[in-house]
């Protein structure tokens, strides 16, 4: 009598909300039902995000959840009938609901005040395994709420159930319930159990697999086959006499019996070594080469719309621009120069492609391996990619030669004064004029802005600077390609904040405090955005942002529109050709990377620009080819920067010596890698664009 009359209530529950917590219940279920019931028809699962090289081959993926996704057709029988049998043997007869199991549930519930976990048919495991993973994206909070024991809960998961099974087919959700459920180790659904324990599709599970992961839903974790495989074979024995009972294996007992003993008399069957999906930055391929890549990727597509969360559960296909040669040959030329294990010295590249519509990054590598391991030599975050705390030296010259010829101060043909030592009246160093001097006394004192731009004499540029005007030569920074380095950064390379607390930019700074130094290149700079500065100069002066997108796929094999910043003309494209000219020296006699280029045996015409901070804590070069642009910035990473100083390879020589300069490391990365690429591919020997008269 006890349990007929909490059946009534309960059934009064569900049908016309009354007061008391359980009416209240009822209530906010109902609210909820038809939203619900429909997501749940929709079942948008999260599913796993794929990351391609240029070459479409995977080189990382992304997820929450790992997830592969099954039509109810290519599910074997076996896995059906195994979940059926030892889950909710009655379910294609029911509408959803045990009712007789909710009512000893609800006298339990009389009894003790508690409500036990059983007599949940698989519509409604669906909806608590729904909710819990797809609506709570799997959070313990959304757990804790799918699966908490109380009569309130059970009647919204009964409700939901009962409209589910009304707008669904019986074999709509068994797939459903299928697709979703966890099988632990980080799998969901039987698509991503079958290859994570048998290497192997749902549509070809045998009765033992289908049986041990059928075992699997009811606790994951104490049943993992991999941890434990006496628990897991036991429970999977039970599911294979559940099979029988269920007449899984025909009508005739004695043939039955013989079926599931040999069933369960084989061996386990789990591939060793558990075939897990690798998830993030550190995926397929190569991932301590390709990680860079990708960490830029993540940041840059939620830039432009694609946010990390919705990367994690939107089973996107994203065609990346990496070139998996180029990045290799990119690593190799790094670590050739400094080793990936050399105590506080990194030496990173990037490599664009130029373009008048894009700019495609190609490759960024360092000589550290992407990875959470310090002590091996790895590094987490973008170092080829990220402003770096670190200036890249005399490069910054070549923002002040672009300044000049577009003010009409200098051509490349023309001659500029070189003295040995120059004091400006235009910058101060606090109460007395700036004075700089040049890094050696073998300069001519007059010499063509084409000769300034191979040899670097600090003098001349100074003298530029103050001719162009300092806010003009910040600006052209920005505007060939340093945005994030001089407007997304503070003086010390940190990200501004949204509340400006710890502005202003760099570039603001420069020109608030105007600073003579900033022709010298002290700032901070990322590589990515040097290697796009001589993307833009190759690319007749148009700027791109440099994307390491070539397309992005949706689920439903539709492509999304990304908030991309358009290319813009930074400078006249005559400009831009005769400052290519203009740079096109460094590599011959007397230019300050002709070394690094005849050590590697380098024959095509390119621009390039060394720089070496005046502290000897970084040094770097940029260059180009019509094919290829590309930067290196080699820096002292560690806790307290030193002075790098010369040798096989480089080192750490404390706040004193004589260091480095771009020419000893980062050009000899720069042409070593260069060299394999263009040679690698085939590339024809481009000549450089011609010079403008008016420029010359």
């Amino acid at each position: 009598m006890g349990l007929c009359l909490t059946a009534g209530v309960l059934v009064a529950a569900l049908l016309f909300p009354v007061v008391g917590g359980l009416g209240l219940a009822s209530n906010r279920a109902a609210d909820t039902v038809d939203q619900t019931s429909g997501e749940l028809a929709k079942a948008e699962l999260p599913l796993v995000t794929t990351v391609l090289d240029m070459n479409d081959q995977p080189i990382a993926y992304l997820y929450d959840q790992y997830r592969i996704p099954v039509a109810f057709e290519d599910i074997a029988d076996t896995m059906k009938a195994a979940i059926i049998a030892i889950e909710d043997k009655r379910f294609y007869e029911h509408k959803g609901v045990d009712w007789q199991g909710i009512a000893r549930a609800a006298a339990k519930a009389g009894v003790d005040g508690e409500t036990s976990q059983g007599a949940s048919t698989l519509t409604q495991q669906y909806v608590k395994n729904y909710l819990a993973f797809v609506v709570g994206q799997g959070s313990e909070e959304a757990y804790e709420k799918a699966t908490e024991v109380s009569l309130g809960r059970k009647i919204s998961e009964a409700r939901i159930a009962t409209q589910l099974e009304q707008t669904m087919t019986k074999d709509e959700i068994l797939a459903g319930y299928l697709n979703i459920v966890p099988f632990g180790n980080g799998t969901y659904g039987v698509g991503a159990a079958a290859a994570t324990y048998f290497n192997t599709t749902p549509d070809k599970l045998t009765v033992p697999q289908a049986a041990l992961l059928a075992g699997l839903v009811n606790r994951p974790s104490a049943l993992n086959p991999e941890a434990g495989p006496e628990a897991a074979i036991k429970r999977r024995n039970t599911v294979i006499d559940a099979m029988r009972d269920n007449g899984a294996f025909g009508d005739d007992p004695a043939v039955a019996e013989q079926k599931a003993e040999e069933y369960k008399a084989t061996e386990i069957g789990v591939v060793p070594d558990l075939d897990l999906l690798p998830n993030g930055c550190v995926g397929a391929g190569d991932g301590p080469v390709y990680g860079f890549f990708c960490r830029y990727l993540v940041d840059y597509l939620d830039k432009v719309g694609l946010s990390t969360d919705e990367l994690l559960k939107g089973g996107y296909t994203i065609r990346t621009t990496m070139d998996p040669d180029a990045t290799r040959a990119a690593k190799q030329a790094a670590e050739n120069q400094v080793p990936k294990t050399a105590p506080g010295i990194a030496n990173a590249m990037a490599v664009v492609q130029p373009g008048t519509d894009k700019h495609r990054v190609r490759a960024l590598a360092a000589n550290r391996d992407f990875g959470n391991n310090a002590e091996a030599g790895q590094s987490a975050y973008s170092i080829p990619a990220e402003v770096t705390r670190f200036g890249s030296g005399s490069i910054y010259k070549v923002f002040t030669a672009a300044a000049a010829l577009e003010k009409g101060v200098a051509r490349i043909d023309q001659m500029i004064e070189v003295p040995r030592t120059y004091t400006s009246r235009v910058y101060k160093d606090g109460n007395k004029g700036y004075t700089v001097k040049n890094y050696s006394d073998n300069y001519k004192e007059r010499m063509t802005l084409t000769e300034a731009l191979a040899t670097s004499p600090n003098t001349g540029f100074i003298i530029l600077e103050e001719k162009a005007g300092l806010n003009n030569v910040v600006d052209m920074a920005y505007r060939l390609g340093l945005r994030e380095s001089m407007q997304g950064v503070n003086a010390k390379g940190e990200p501004l904040k949204a509340d400006g607390s710890n502005g202003p930019s760099q570039g603001d700074q420069y020109k608030r405090d105007n600073s003579g130094s900033f022709t010298l290149g002290a700032g901070p700079t990322s590589v990515l955005e040097m290697s796009n500065v001589a993307a833009t100069l190759m690319s007749g002066g148009t700027w791109c942002p440099p994307t390491p997108v070539e397309q992005v796929i949706d689920r439903e094999g539709k492509p999304v529109q990304l908030k991309e910043l358009p290319c813009e003309q930074a400078v006249a494209p005559e400009l831009a050709n005769s400052l290519v000219v203009g740079m096109s020296a460094d590599t011959k006699p007397g230019g300050t990377a002709a070394g690094a280029a005849s050590r590697t045996g380098w024959n095509r015409p390119m621009m390039g620009k060394t720089g070496t901070t005046e502290d000897h804590w970084s040094v770097g070069f940029m260059g180009a080819t019509p094919q290829y642009a590309g930067a290196v910035l080699t820096f002292t990473d560690g806790v307290a920067p030193q002075v790098i100083c010369p040798g096989n390879p480089p080192y750490l020589c404390g706040r004193s010596g004589t260091g480095v300069t771009g020419g000893d490391v980062a050009a000899p990365t720069w042409f070593n890698a260069m060299k394999a690429i263009h040679d690698g591919k085939g590339l024809e020997v481009k000549p450089l664009p011609e010079a403008s008269p008016q420029y010359r």
